[in-house]
């Protein structure tokens, strides 16, 4: 039995009669990580974790938790707890009630699940609010209550079904803080699906990222933003160019862009491509930059504002792109349009 890892998915398979909803794939979490299932809507990510979580039937492959292979054994009996969008607490109970009501139906005394209630709603930093229904708490209170629910069973993992998507923006910032603050106090592993990067970059020690059933790439959240191994990854995770070189698919990060017109002359200092302003958003510190290409590319660049400010430009404007060879990253994979002969030529040769 290998404890390293606390989860291990091996070459498993979900089939909806004939539709392929996840394909054969193969994970390992190690011990104590924080995991994110991120891509695109309809990537397989939720399908995932109810397979983990039991609540869907694996068609092919094996799912081990702490070694223990789970595959055909009912949630209850899998050590696992899972938080659910919609959060899902009783209206007529209490707060305190709904974090005890597992223990209830486990039959354990009141006086005990209402003692751990209250420990659980102090982790959560909500035991004042023990007596509240749930309609007099926020939506941030109320994925309190719900997360306290889920780890008074003391799981070994966590599942998290995009937990924070029906908060306000301000609000997820707080929240994710405290999802990683209780990640690390309790020192278990946490599964949590979203369709938000920013998100799984802040929170992530492992991001796992999916499309079409299968997962495209595995890796640290710094890893997969600094070396996607595709197209795909580069745009899903965003603020990254794709271009094509002679040698294939290229990606460079928006922020290592700068802005250029064509009338500069020759750019002997890097690889650069011509284009035409489209939008101009302010973005605080930054200024994004779309242009799109002679080649018909969209790419941008996100400019420090006061970089910007001193030379503005505007949408029509012509402009051209320019960065440095060290920061282009080569790419597998097709889906990219090539560029023309004459953007072509000052792509670096990777």
């Amino acid at each position: 039995m290998d404890t390293r890892f606390d989860v291990e998915l091996i070459s498993v398979t979900k089939r909806y009669g004939p539709t392929l909803a996840v394909d054969t794939i193969s994970l390992r979490i190690p011990r104590a990580t924080y995991c994110c299932l991120l891509g695109p809507s309809g990537c397989g990510k939720t399908t995932t974790l109810r397979m983990i979580a039991g609540h869907e039937a694996v068609t092919d492959g094996d799912i081990l938790i702490h070694g223990q292979n789970v595959s055909d054994l009912p949630p209850i009996k899998r050590g696992t707890a899972m938080m659910f969008q919609s959060y899902a607490l009783f209206p007529h109970m209490s707060c305190l009630d709904n974090v005890a009501f597992s223990l209830k139906m486990r039959g354990v005394a009141k006086q005990e699940r209402h003692n751990r209630a209250r420990e659980y709603l102090a982790l959560v930093h909500m035991a004042d609010f023990a007596t509240r229904l749930p309609a007099q708490l926020s939506g941030g209170q109320q994925q309190r209550i719900a997360l306290a629910r889920a780890l008074i069973n003391r799981p070994r993992v966590l599942l998290l079904d995009e937990p924070l998507s029906a908060l306000d923006p301000f609000l997820r910032v707080k929240v994710r803080e405290e999802l990683k603050r209780l990640q690390r106090e309790l020192a278990i592993t946490f599964i949590h699906v979203t369709h938000s990067q920013d998100e799984a970059m802040a929170l992530a020690d492992l991001m796992v990222v999916m499309e079409n059933g299968h997962i495209r790439q595995s890796a640290p959240p710094r890893d997969v933003f600094e070396r996607p191994v595709s197209p795909f990854i580069a745009r899903f995770i965003g603020s990254h160019n794709v271009l094509r070189s002679n040698q294939g698919p290229v990606a460079v990060r928006a922020d290592r862009c700068r802005l250029g017109t064509p009338q500069d002359g020759p750019h002997v200092n890097g690889p650069y491509v011509n284009g035409k302003v489209t939008a101009v958003e302010y973005q605080g510190s930054m200024v994004r930059v779309a242009l799109l290409t002679e080649a018909g590319d969209e790419v941008s660049a996100l400019v420090p504002d006061q970089t910007f400010y001193r030379k503005p430009t505007e949408p029509g404007d012509p402009a051209t792109l320019v960065w440095s060879e060290q920061d282009t990253h080569a790419l597998s994979g097709e889906d990219t349009h090539p560029l023309s002969e004459q953007d072509t030529h000052a792509l670096m040769e990777s």
